[in-house]
């Protein structure tokens, strides 16, 4: 069975999930100032963190569930 869903879910990720991509994509920034320890990241990063990292979670299930189903 295809999954339909999975290149909505790559589209997310490669547009809302990197964006903006300079000088750096957003949520890998986010991701280097949690890992630092995220010293002075207010309530509104850590939403931002929640919006630009969403799709990635979104694909990441898609894809347990899609190799679930093919081992099943």
């Amino acid at each position: 069975m295809k999954n339909s869903k999975l290149p909505f879910a790559i589209l997310l990720c490669l547009s809302l999930g990197l964006a903006p991509f300079f000088p750096e994509p957003h949520i890998w920034g986010k991701l280097k100032w949690i890992a630092g320890g995220a010293n002075g990241m207010g309530p509104m990063d850590w939403f931002d963190v929640l919006l630009h990292g969403a799709p990635w979670v979104y694909l990441i299930y898609l894809l347990i569930k899609t190799f679930a189903n093919k081992a099943q």
